[in-house]
């Protein structure tokens, strides 16, 4: 492959839920051995995300998976901590791409020539490769997060804000993975917090 045609996809995985950290993956596809099948993450089931990840993993030219915490998503906000993982996924390539394009608006400031492509992930093969890796890297993840808080139901809905998650929040509270930027988060722990400020405040039963 020539320097010329190196190209790498960046996708991240995880800006919508309220827990855990947020997935970006650099994928540099390799010409001479093409992967059938690839598409956007979202649009896969399960089983064909997995099969494809170890289709890329074994048959890209390079990839790289990287994320940002969620004590970096609090301190610096969802969109900039996303574009903090692409920028670490794209550096921790073994081979140094000429062009970084990146699914969506934005990219990250990796001082290579780099293109934001709006629905990238489905019209790219290396930026749908960088999804599937970003995807699955995320999910293996917040089984992982289960096995500690099984009672957020994590392997069931990774994180994202769905009516168990949220009623899982209000019967447990907050974990040590939740992003307390979220407005649900940060809404049940000042709600929680005001409680607490009320009982402390009231006069003395006699």
């Amino acid at each position: 492959m020539s320097a010329a045609a190196i190209i790498c996809g960046v996708d991240e995985a995880g800006r919508g839920p309220l827990a855990g950290p947020v997935y970006a993956a650099a994928v540099i596809l390799d010409v001479s051995r093409p992967i059938d099948g690839l598409a956007d993450s979202k649009k896969l089931g399960e089983k064909r995300r997995d099969h494809l990840a170890q289709e890329i993993r074994q048959h890209a030219a390079a990839w790289a998976i990287a994320e940002a915490s969620v004590e970096e998503i609090d301190a610096l906000n969802i969109l900039r901590a996303s574009l903090l993982a692409m920028r670490r996924a794209v550096e921790m390539l073994p081979l140094r791409p000429q062009e970084v394009w990146v699914d969506g608006l934005h990219c990250p400031d990796t001082g290579l020539s780099s293109r934001a492509i709006v629905r990238g992930d489905s019209s790219v093969a290396a930026i749908s490769a960088a999804s599937i890796l970003a995807k699955t890297a995320r999910d293996a993840a917040m089984l992982l997060l289960h096995e500690r808080y099984p009672q957020y139901g994590f392997d069931g809905h990774k994180g994202y804000p769905t009516a168990m998650h949220l009623a899982a929040l209000k019967n447990h509270g907050v974990s040590a993975v939740h992003r307390r930027s979220f407005r649900p988060v940060r809404e049940l722990l000042q709600g929680r917090a005001e409680q607490s400020w009320a009982a402390r405040s009231e006069p003395p039963r006699k």
